[in-house]
């Protein structure tokens, strides 16, 4: 498996944990803002923009 395959199969396993409500709040802060970071909070479905925003709102996670 090479360095895409690896990242692209964390990111998968990591959607599945948190949709799933298996992902600490702290881990769900650091995947929120990984997912802001690369600018995927914005391209997958609305509710990880909505997520994003309402974390950041929080203080949880900051925007760009």
């Amino acid at each position: 498996m090479g360095k895409g395959e690896k990242v692209m199969a964390n990111l998968i396993n990591q959607i599945m944990s948190w949709e799933s409500g298996e992902m600490s709040e702290s881990d769900e802060d650091a995947f929120f803002q990984e997912l802001v970071n690369s600018g995927l909070a914005w391209q997958l479905q609305g509710m990880y923009g909505r997520n994003a925003v309402a974390l950041a709102s929080e203080g949880r996670i900051t925007l760009p």
